[in-house]
């Protein structure tokens, strides 16, 4: 079996590595299996792409697209363009794309269109929000899938309310976790560990990415303040995204609590979680993470595409209000943390599953 591995973002790079490591195993194992390895070019600055390659010991792509980025159509129109001649020069049986990013969905489309089956890693969740690139990203991708590989019972579910045929759905876990549990005995601390005084439960994460969180530089900067207030004694270590750092420019906020950083690998970064008192986010996938960290996590959105963070795990939705934060957090910090657990084959073993049903086919 020929199978081309699309990675196009920094949350793909995470999930793709330990997908290569279940298809090396099976190489040497003596199985006829072999794997390309597409890197879109979606994410190019090296610490949001080339750091992750290294890190996790991900072989260098055999191709690399470089899209780079550009409007939601131009970015996927690119990607489109350039896999399409991608797959006429190099045939493969199937084409694995995992999350919800441009890359996913375009080039499921391009591979559908040459005949080529689709396996989608992190099919089936859902967070019903048609505001977000993502959610009809995973609409579009799921709706031309062969393979439906789902992190939960409720994507799963999802997917056969979608009127997908059950034998092509499989709840395999979390290949997230499997990257996470492999590496735990590889994170390291940032430089900047002791030149900030940190320690562990002495300060929280925040990362903020959400066009409606960092896009308008007011906004934004009401939401530092806000989350710097609220602190409290805790330092605040924010890795800023470059776009983000560019729209509060040479504003003197005035922040007591919080930290300003670059992006960090991931080693680095799951360190910072591991050791935090607390994460402050508008990602989705980080609250995977916490979960299994035992980390308290407070999500500022209405919605979560994975509710089994929030019904089982360390996850908090609180809308996309400093007050409503400001209400959960300090609920926190008077009763403790939530009794919490983690989810249902959330175990290291996903990817190992993935290969295994992908060479029964």
């Amino acid at each position: 079996m020929k199978i081309t591995i699309v990675a196009g973002a920094r949350p793909n790079f995470i999930k793709i590595a330990p997908i290569i490591k279940a298809i090396e195993k099976k190489q040497n194992e003596g199985v006829n299996v072999s794997f390309r390895l597409v890197h879109t070019g979606q994410h190019y600055d090296k610490n949001l792409s080339d750091t992750f390659f290294e890190e996790l010991n991900i072989p260098k792509p055999n191709s690399n697209l470089e899209v780079k980025s550009g409007s939601q159509a131009e970015q996927t129109g690119a990607i489109m363009v350039a896999f399409e001649k991608e797959l006429q020069h190099n045939p493969c049986d199937l084409v694995l794309v995992v999350g919800d990013v441009n890359s996913t969905m375009a080039c499921a489309i391009v591979a559908k269109k040459q005949n080529i089956k689709v396996a989608h890693v992190e099919a089936g969740i859902r967070s019903s929000d048609m505001t977000m690139p993502e959610e009809i990203n995973r609409i579009v991708t799921d709706s031309i899938t062969d393979y439906f590989f789902t992190t939960s019972t409720s994507a799963s579910e999802n997917l056969l309310k979608y009127g997908i045929d059950a034998t092509n759905i499989h709840f395999v876990g979390n290949v997230m976790i499997d990257t996470l549990y492999q590496n735990l005995d590889r994170i390291f601390e940032p430089i900047f560990w002791t030149a900030f005084q940190l320690e562990t439960g002495n300060y929280i994460i925040l990362t903020l990415h959400r066009p409606s969180n960092v896009d308008e530089e007011q906004s934004l900067i009401q939401l530092l303040q806000g989350i710097d207030k609220l602190a409290g004694d805790k330092k605040v270590v924010f890795p800023i995204h470059p776009r983000t750092k560019a729209i509060l420019g040479e504003t003197n906020l005035e922040l007591k609590n919080i930290l300003f950083v670059e992006p960090q690998g991931y080693l680095n970064f799951m360190y910072l979680i591991k050791n935090s008192f607390a994460v402050i986010t508008d990602s989705g996938g980080i609250s995977e993470e916490t979960t299994v960290l035992g980390i308290p996590c407070f999500t500022m959105r209405n919605n979560t595409e994975r509710p089994e963070t929030q019904s089982i795990g360390t996850n908090t939705l609180v809308g996309t209000s400093v007050e409503n934060l400001k209400k959960d957090f300090e609920a926190f910090l008077k009763n403790g943390k939530k009794k919490c657990g983690i989810p249902e084959l959330w175990d290291g073993k996903a990817s190992e599953r993935i290969i295994d049903i992908l060479l029964e086919k």
